[in-house]
Parts: structure tokens; C-alpha cells; sequence
């Protein structure tokens, strides 16, 4: 792409001048997403500027989230990238086998808990977390933290918005975040759409690899968001040797904030094991209830070192952005309720055993899925995961293409993401045959 007549009509004889002029084009919309703007030698010689004028005004630019550059091939005006979210997939006749989500009737009732919340009205000012819910985190996260005295709980309207706050009050635009690589779709979206970096870090049966973790501290990262077991899209967990190598590699990186996104604990098969060590300065450690009580109700607890908290307060001052009370004392009465809790037993008990089954009906049919924690199932396959899709849409069915997950998809994924426990017997051998033709096709 070449530089666009408009572009030139940039102008300014100061570096905030110049910042403004490309504001103004782009907000006017004579500047679209994509549009390559002048080289700064050819800028700076048609301005009469020094060219380190030009370069501090497109650095500002970037930091602003208006251009981007791509190197040789020139700086460009920004345009929000596209993120697969999850979800079912409205108005399609085929069957949704990409939704990643929970068993409906595998999420607890809320009448009965209902009944019997306190009808207390909370005032401004109040505490951010319900004294009941405070409790029951303590019992729940605590004993994960290692720093049972120093920790502080905060509730957080789910997972995802716990991990832009943290991210926020530790960043800046531009600055570079390890993410598992392939990336859970809402992690990467909270990213992207905060303008920070992503380094990928690839993921194998063990969890985040360390060689990968290493390499993103030596390019500085600030920041690290990992998921301890039933990794989303691959469902690993870290292992124990795992987690000692990748906490032993962070103890030359005390201040780079660590947040470990727990979201499927009360479901998981796996035991809890942490990256954060005993002298770490900056974690954060994220339960939500989303994925055993239900997408709509969001709310999250995280356990974070006293300085982080302090931060992440300032976000979510009482009587402006708190948590409704109404939402946390449900969530407290279903956490306590004997049915409610075997219910999410239940649920634990049917994700695993129909996962395993599937992998057993595609063992059968020569297609090797790793053991795995989760909703889902990391499937490999022969061919490239998009023409795969494809086909199986073909067969009748919607699968995920793990280029979906992918931080950097150059390459392409081969394997799909596929969301199965919904499935009766008779449904998951058929999708097991006709992956396996579209697989080899």
C-alpha cells in the first residue's frame, strides 16, 4: 500500500502538532484504518523538520493506539482487530460443536438461594466484598497463595474484568504481555484491545513451556497471565516439575506481575499448582464462578500480593464500580448449599468422563488427543484446521480452528478446539467418523 494523497496533507512544525494533524484526519475520516502514512525521512524533508521530530510524533502516535508500525513495511493508521469471541452461533442449522460452553442443566438453580439473601440495601461507601463471600473466598483461595498474611481478596465482575483491571494498573499502552500461545479468545481480546503487546508463549502437555517464558522475560514483558490447569483451548495443566521450573525462572523477575487465571477450579480433575514463589513480588491469583455456576453470573474473586490490591481498589472504588451485593450474596448462598454443590460435582464428573469418551472413539480412529482438563478438547488433525472446519460444516457440523486461539496465525493451526459433552452416543460417534474423513480428506 502506498502513501494515500490525504496523508500528505499532514502538517505541524512540533512533534504534538503533528500528533494532532493525524488526529484530526483520522477523527474527520479522511484518514480510514489501514492507510500507510509518509516515511519519516519524507515527512520531516516535506515539513522542513528534524526527522527525530517525526519519530517522537509517530512513537506518541503508536502510544496512542492510532498507528501501527509493521517495520519495512511502513506506519500505519490503526483499526481494531477482529477477535473471535465465544458463544454459540446464532442462526445456524448446523450443530454447534464450537461453543465451549457449560451444560446448562449442569448449572445449579438460583430460586431456592434466592429466598434466602438478606434483603440489607448496601449504601455508598460499604465495603467492595460481601462479608459472607469474603469469608468463603478466604477458605477457597488462600491456602492456594502461599502468603495467607499478606494477601488481599477483591471481587471483580468475572475473570476477564479482573484481568484488564490488574493489567491496567500495571501498564501502560505498548507494553509487552506473556500470554499462553494457543491464547483464550477473551484474554487475547483484553489485550489487543488495551493496546498492550502480546508475546506469545507456547503451551505443551505440561502447561506454559519454560524455554518460551524465558524468552518473553528477555524480551520484557511486564506482565504474565497463565493458566494453571484446564489450559483454554489445549485443557493442559501444569505439572508439578513444570511449575517449580517456570517459579524458578521467575525469581530473577520479582516486579513482573504474574496473574494466574484459575477459571475452571471447582470442576477441575487437577490439583492447583502455582507459578507464583514465595518471594514474588507482584501476583494475582483469579477464581471465577462462571464456568459451574453460569456465564451470567459475573463475578470473580482474586487473591493479590498487598501493593496490587491497593492498585487494583483505586479501580473499583465503593458506590461506582463495585460488584452488585445482590450478585455476591447469591453467589455465597449457592457456594454453601449442599445441592447446589453436588450439582457442580455432577458437572465436574460429566465434563471428564464424556471428554475421555470422545478421545477414546477417536483413538479408535487413529486421531491421539492428549489427556486433558476442561469444557473442551485440543484435537489434532492431518490437514489444516480451517480446511477441516470447512468440511465438517459440509458434514453438518460447527467446529472451532485453532487459528482462532493463536496469538500469531501465520502459519495455521492444526488443530480444532471442540466443545463435545453435549453430545449423546450416538452424536459423538458419528462426529468421531466424520472427523476422521475430514481429517484424511
Amino acid at each position: 500500500m502506498t502513501t494515500s494523497e490525504t496523508a500528505r496533507e499532514i502538517t505541524g512544525s512540533t512533534a504534538a502538532e503533528i500528533v494532532e494533524s493525524v488526529r484530526g484526519l483520522v477523527e474527520r475520516g479522511r484518514l480510514a484504518p489501514g492507510e500507510q502514512l509518509p516515511s519519516v525521512r519524507s515527512l520531516a524533508d516535506r515539513l522542513g523538520l528534524n526527522r527525530n521530530t517525526v519519530v517522537s510524533a509517530y512513537r506518541l502516535l503508536g502510544q496512542a493506539g492510532l498507528v501501527v508500525t509493521r517495520g519495512r513495511a511502513g506506519t500505519h493508521v490503526a483499526g481494531l482487530a477482529s477477535v473471535p469471541e465465544e458463544g454459540y452461533a446464532a442462526d445456524s442449522v448446523l450443530r454447534d460443536v464450537a461453543t465451549g460452553n457449560p451444560d446448562p442443566t449442569l448449572v445449579p438453580g438460583i430460586e431456592r438461594a434466592l429466598a434466602t439473601l438478606s434483603s440489607r440495601p448496601v449504601m455508598y461507601g460499604e465495603r467492595v466484598i460481601d462479608a459472607g463471600l469474603e469469608g468463603l473466598a478466604r477458605e477457597w483461595l488462600l491456602p492456594d497463595v502461599g502468603a495467607e498474611g499478606e494477601a488481599r481478596l477483591t471481587v471483580t465482575g468475572g475473570a476477564f474484568d479482573a484481568v484488564e483491571r490488574l493489567l491496567a494498573q500495571a501498564l501502560t499502552r505498548d507494553d509487552a504481555v506473556a500470554l499462553e500461545d494457543p491464547c483464550f479468545l477473551a484474554t487475547l481480546r483484553t489485550v489487543r484491545l488495551a493496546g498492550y503487546r502480546p508475546v506469545p508463549v507456547p503451551v505443551d502437555a505440561e502447561g506454559m513451556t519454560v524455554e518460551g517464558l524465558r524468552a518473553a522475560l528477555e524480551q520484557g514483558v511486564r506482565a504474565v497471565v497463565c493458566t494453571p490447569r484446564a489450559q483454554n483451548p489445549t485443557g493442559a495443566s501444569l505439572s508439578e516439575a513444570r511449575a517449580a521450573e517456570l517459579r524458578a525462572l521467575l525469581v530473577d523477575h520479582p516486579y513482573v506481575l504474574v496473574i494466574e487465571d484459575d477459571h475452571f477450579s471447582r470442576l477441575s480433575r487437577r490439583p492447583f499448582r502455582t507459578i507464583v514463589g514465595p518471594d514474588h513480588r507482584r501476583w494475582a491469583l483469579v477464581r471465577s464462578v462462571s464456568k459451574f455456576l453460569g456465564p451470567d453470573m459475573s463475578l470473580a474473586i482474586t487473591a493479590t500480593d498487598p501493593g496490587t490490591a491497593e492498585r487494583l481498589a483505586l479501580r473499583l472504588s465503593p458506590g461506582t464500580t463495585w460488584v452488585s451485593h445482590v450478585l455476591q450474596r447469591l453467589a455465597h448462598a449457592l457456594l454453601t448449599d449442599a445441592d447446589a454443590l453436588a450439582t457442580i460435582e455432577r458437572a465436574a464428573a460429566h465434563y471428564g468422563a464424556r471428554n475421555a469418551a470422545f478421545a477414546g472413539l477417536l483413538a479408535e480412529r487413529g486421531i491421539d488427543v492428549p489427556g486433558s482438563d476442561g469444557l473442551s478438547l485440543w484435537v489434532p488433525v492431518a490437514a489444516p484446521a480451517r480446511e477441516v472446519a470447512e468440511r465438517l460444516m459440509r458434514r453438518g457440523w460447527l467446529a472451532r480452528p485453532g487459528d482462532e486461539f493463536a496469538i500469531d496465525d501465520a502459519e495455521g493451526s492444526r488443530h480444532l478446539r471442540l466443545t463435545v459433552h453435549h453430545l449423546d452416543d450416538d452424536a459423538a460417534e458419528l462426529l468421531a467418523d466424520d472427523l476422521a474423513a475430514a481429517s484424511s480428506a
